[in-house]
Parts: structure tokens; sequence; C-alpha cells
């Protein structure tokens, strides 16, 4: 997370805009890169418009119907442009106040999976809200990252930051290791970035006991030091959700860190999912190093 790439913030008008721009922000001057501000116009052709368009009709009555479908098509998608490009100006506006030098927005029209697709290359980081199931925020431990969190977590490569709608400025961060494969390079990225420069972090290892994990979290918090971290650290075998739930709590943390569990599609069917289980467990903003 040290290149030119820019930071997206993927946006869009309810409870959470205000604290994924916020977290971007946080982000973005942390980083000093560029902060890109995207709102994606999805098209819902399945939501009935109220008007009855089922009756037997003659061939001009047809006619003159498409035309008039067409027409308020036309209308409904300028209304939600405009829309949006008011929405992202107010959410620039307060990128700046939050320190942004020069934001950059972007509106698309399309889905949100297909759209993240096509800019992830030009990203060194990517925000997103917490959605729970049904569209609500979703911040309280247990609750899913919801339908775009799981297309983030399955199919993009770029770090993601899950912003919760109480999203603060972390001063205290979670670092949680349960596999020694993924820990050093995690631990690596951490250690590299400008990102948690002066935050109180806790590092934490869990996960099932294995031998080699004293002298992974020894060398761990070697390279984290090294690195200026403020750290504190333990060695919690366990249940690594349970175990990284009630360290959130103890810690105070405001920042949850982990990497994401490379694991083939026929060990996810087989297997729990790791990160996914963290993620449930978690009830602050997490990011997912890759």
């Amino acid at each position: 997370m040290t290149t030119d790439k820019k930071v997206l913030a993927c946006v869009a008008p309810g409870p959470l805009a205000d604290c994924v721009t916020d977290a971007a922000a946080w982000v973005a001057t942390r980083l000093a890169a560029p902060l890109e501000l995207l709102h994606v116009l999805e098209r819902h052709p399945e939501v009935a418009t109220g008007d009855d368009h089922s009756g037997a009709i003659g061939v001009d009555a047809q006619q003159a119907l498409l035309a008039q479908l067409s027409d308020k098509d036309a209308q409904q998608s300028r209304t939600a442009r405009e829309q949006g490009r008011l929405f992202l100006n107010r959410l620039r506006e307060r990128a700046q106040a939050a320190g942004v030098e020069a934001p950059d927005v972007r509106q698309r029209h399309g889905t949100l999976g297909a759209t993240l697709l096509e800019l992830e290359g030009a990203a060194q980081l990517i925000v997103l809200g917490r959605v729970g199931q049904h569209g609500t925020p979703g911040g309280a431990p247990g609750q899913p990252p919801g339908h775009h969190g799981d297309f983030a977590l399955k199919a993009l490569k770029a770090p993601v930051l899950w912003a919760t709608d109480d999203f603060r400025a972390p001063t205290r961060v979670l670092l949680a290791l349960d596999d020694g494969q993924m820990a050093p390079k995690l631990v690596a990225q951490v250690a590299a970035s400008p990102l948690f420069k002066g935050l109180q972090i806790h590092l934490l290892m869990t996960g099932p006991a294995r031998p080699d994990a004293p002298r992974e979290l020894a060398s761990a918090q070697a390279s984290l030091v090294a690195a200026g971290l403020e750290l504190s650290a333990a060695l919690v075998p366990g249940d690594a959700a349970a175990t990284v739930a009630q360290a959130l709590k103890t810690h105070h943390a405001d920042l949850l860190v982990l990497g994401a569990h490379a694991r083939p599609p026929w060990r996810r069917l087989l297997q729990r999912d790791p990160t996914r289980a963290l993620l449930r467990a978690a009830c602050v903003s997490t990011l997912l190093l890759r």
C-alpha cells in the first residue's frame, strides 16, 4: 500500500455514505494517495412502476406505450445521474474537509461487482460500507459481510476496508494472525505501510495450537517493532473468531486488520471459511490485506 495507485471508495446514498467517505479520506491522507469516490448506478428492471402494462392492446397503442416507457426510462436515468452528481459533490466536499486535497469522483452505470473488477487494477485499496444481509448497516458481531462484502472477499485481489457506520479515525488496531503461512506476508505489509504509524497495535496470534506459533509470533513482533510501531502481543490458541471478538473488546480496538486466506474453492466448500468467520466476529471497521 505504498504505490501511486488510488484509494477507491464505493459510495451509495444511505446511512453508510458519510462513514465510507470518512474512512477513505483517512486512508488516503495516511497513505498520501489520490482518492476517488465511485458511485455505481445499478438498474433494477425487476422493480415495477405500478402502471398496468399487461392489457391486450393494438399495434398503435403498443408503439405508443413503448415510446412512453422509453421516455420514462430516459427521464429516470437523467434524474438518477443528476441526483448522483449532487450526492458525489457533497461527499467530495466532505473528503476535502477531512484533508484530502483533490478527491476525484466517478459515476458509472452497471453493477458494483463488474465495475470493481474493471477498476481494481488502479486501486491500492478499496473501501466499502459494511452492509448486512438486507442492505442495512452491518456492524454488529455475527452479521455476515453482505452481498457486496462476499463478492469483495471472493473476487477482488486488492486490499479491502469495510467501514462500519460508526467509523472514526482509528487509534487502536488489532492485528490478527491465525495462519502461519499468511503471517509473514501480512506482517511485512503492516510494517511497510504508513497507515499504521503512530497507532497502538495489539498483535494477536490465535487459531489452532501449533508448535511453531511462539517462534512465529516472536518473529512478527520483532519485525513490527523494528519498523517503529507501538506494539503489544499475545498468543491465544483457540477458536479464532471468538478470540478475536473478545480481543477487540479487551483492547478497545477500533480497527481490525487480518489477512485473506488463499484456499481453493473445493476446500471452502468442505471447511468453514476462516476469513468470513473473522469478518462476522468483528464489530469494528475491518481491513483485509491480501
